[in-house]
């Protein structure tokens, strides 16, 4: 059974429509960011969410559509006092007004000075992303631990593959000898299982900081970049197919063409040993431009954030700044065509 949570290395969908909030015209760089990332990631993201508060119901919403409304129900019925019912108005939409004001002194942490920098929100965006990936991670685990013991093997996980497909080792794209491949280089210590952390890694490769995963993740990308099938990236290969997809995401984080280093530049500055080729190790340095995952996409989602609410272009926020952008921080809340009931059923809750 193919398993949905892995689509990142499965699918090929496009994020059409990933930022459909943004009013034509209204910004030439709101519009190359979509642009950007659809064309670029080429699949299906979790799109980041500013407030945790908005995670949570949409996690409990998603419960309920599962049939878990009476778990659901119990966790809630405590904290709906506390914690939910003061942001949320007769007619069951959020407050973000109240929400913003709230988050704000959280957001402004380092330095503490009034404002939120681009960095303070990055991390914030990232943080909230990457709890999303272990909600996530810690479902699926659940899921697919059939003798309940913690950990996932590798016959837990794909029991579509026989002994018989295992032996073979079926090498090429989602065959047995692939999938193994991955899930031993996620396997840190080398057990035959993985723990929470490591089958976060699995599923989420492109955001792993386990060498061996990322080494696999870029030999992968590789593939369509070696036009000689050498294993390596020779400079001619290198600039017609990396080091575009590094320039458009690195032009964006600086917003100057002329911040972002040449491809000669690059080039050498990765070639660690002198050969003039670039394997897979030496290309870990740019991993998340050639292929971002969901910490990257947070990244470069919270510059468009930034950019859409900075009034005065002085590369922070104030508090006034995002009180009169909620829109852009709250897309899901104030886009009209989505069904409140879906987000905000406060009272089923």
């Amino acid at each position: 059974m193919a398993k949905v949570v892995v689509y990142t290395l499965l699918t090929t969908i496009f994020i059409i429509g990933v930022l459909l909030f943004l009013t034509p015209g209204k910004h030439n760089e709101a519009q190359s960011v979509e642009a950007l990332i659809t064309r670029r990631l080429g699949r299906r993201l979790e799109m980041p969410v500013f407030d945790p508060l908005v995670t949570r119901i949409e996690r409990l919403s998603h419960e309920k559509d599962e049939k878990e409304a009476n778990t659901a129900e119990a966790v809630v019925k405590e904290e709906k006092d506390d914690m939910f019912d003061e942001y949320f108005s007769q007619d069951k939409r959020l407050n973000t007004t109240m929400r913003i004001r709230f988050l704000f002194p959280l957001l402004d942490g380092a330095p503490r000075d009034g404002f939120v920098s681009l960095k303070e929100l990055q991390t914030w965006m990232m943080q909230q992303t990457e709890d999303n990936m272990g909600y996530r991670t810690a479902n699926e685990l659940e899921l697919q631990d059939k003798d309940k013991d913690g950990v996932i093997t590798f016959e837990e996980y794909l029991p579509q593959f026989s002994k018989e497909d295992i032996e073979k080792n079926e090498k090429g794209h989602g065959g047995a000898g692939w999938w193994m491949e991955q899930f031993k280089n996620a396997d840190f210590d080398h057990n035959g299982y993985l723990d929470i952390e490591e089958f976060n890694n699995f599923l989420h490769p492109e955001d792993s900081r386990n060498g061996d995963v990322q080494r696999w993740v870029l030999r992968e990308r590789m593939t369509g970049m070696d036009t000689n099938g050498d294993g390596k990236l020779e400079y001619k290969e290198f600039v017609g197919n990396a080091y575009e997809m590094y320039k458009e995401f690195a032009k964006f984080e600086t917003e100057e063409d002329e911040n972002v280093p040449t491809a000669q530049l690059l080039f050498a500055e990765l070639d660690r040993d002198k050969d003039r080729f670039l394997v897979a190790d030496e290309l870990r340095p740019i991993l998340h431009y050639l292929q971002p995952g969901e910490l990257s996409y947070a990244k470069y989602y919270s510059t468009f954030l930034c950019h859409e609410a900075d009034e005065d272009k002085d590369g922070k926020l104030s508090l006034e700044e995002m009180l009169n952008h909620e829109d852009v921080f709250y897309k899901a809340v104030h886009h009209e065509d989505l069904d409140d009931d879906d987000y905000f059923d406060h009272d089923e809750l």
